[in-house]
């Protein structure tokens, strides 16, 4: 298959990408790793008038440290994440997660922010930006607007982001404090490798060796991102022991609005939210102990 026409458009600052969208209107597109893009157009599943390409745009990219958080560039690549001292120390989940996206050449030409803001419900960033309550920096012409993750991912492949906004960044916190584990575990698809469905963890074990705080994001079983609060609530103060962590996740799935498909059917993805909590809880609270 080959796309329809479009123009293509290759901006080299943000005020430029403003521009172009706004000339563009909503027959734009907003072009950014284009591991998820450039499939939709082959297959005439998006047939923008304009392609707004990113990729010259360097203010968009790099990884820097803000205080507690880890802020990077919407188009700064997967491998650049991995490959960064400051994520690999102080926020271990993005690595957790990045590593389990697709393959070498996804995470070679993939973004952060082409990832976020594609917002499949499949995605696996989304599961770790929920849990760590990332905050998302979006740019128009009317000026900035800061998005929190609890409330930025809608359905299926939308976002809270308004048509004529870009994101330009996202914060991460930082999880280095003592005590505090991370884990991002998922069921691939034997296709496509997405997450039929992706369990990011966040553990903090007090010195009783009880969970202080837990913060678990899912990914795949529903049509968005979501956070699991039944299970977070029901982990406070509790022994992190096997049988303990399975009770607090027999109702890990409440609340999602449950995907099926010709692979997992809506109870196989309960299923997998149930035992993929557990096993994700389980393995950051022993991250935490080391």
């Amino acid at each position: 298959m080959y796309p329809t026409n479009f123009a293509y458009a290759a901006p080299t600052s943000l005020a430029d990408v403003i521009a172009q969208m706004q000339a563009a209107g909503d027959d734009g597109k907003l072009l950014a790793g284009g591991q998820s893009l450039i499939p939709m157009l082959k297959f005439r599943l998006a047939e923008p008038a304009t392609l707004i390409d990113l990729g010259r745009v360097q203010e968009l990219r790099g990884i820097r440290v803000d205080g507690n958080n880890i802020v990077i560039g919407a188009m700064t690549p997967y491998y650049q994440v991995l490959n960064s001292g400051e994520v690999q120390s102080r926020c271990p989940l993005l690595i957790q997660t990045i590593r389990q996206v697709g393959d070498p050449q996804v995470r070679t030409r993939g973004t952060v922010g082409g990832s976020l803001a594609h917002a499949d419900p499949a995605g696996d960033l989304p599961a770790a930006a929920v849990a760590l309550g990332a905050q998302l920096l979006a740019t128009g012409a009317s000026g900035n607007r800061l998005y929190d993750a609890s409330n930025f991912f809608q359905d299926v492949m939308t976002t809270a982001l308004e048509p004529s906004e870009v994101l330009t960044s996202v914060s991460f916190p930082a999880t280095d404090s003592p005590g505090t584990g991370t884990a991002y575990l998922k069921h691939r698809h034997p296709a496509s490798g997405y997450a039929v469905v992706g369990v990011a963890a966040i553990v903090t074990v007090g010195a009783d060796g009880n969970c202080q705080s837990a913060r678990i994001g899912i990914t795949g079983a529903g049509s968005h991102a979501t956070r699991a609060t039944a299970t977070e609530q029901a982990l406070a103060g509790r022994p992190l022991d096997a049988q303990s962590v399975a009770a607090a996740c027999a109702n890990a799935a409440s609340g999602v609005d449950l995907m099926g498909d010709s692979y997992a059917s809506s109870d196989f993805r309960a299923h997998l939210v149930q035992v993929l909590a557990q096993r994700a809880i389980m393995q950051a609270a022993q991250n935490a102990r080391r």
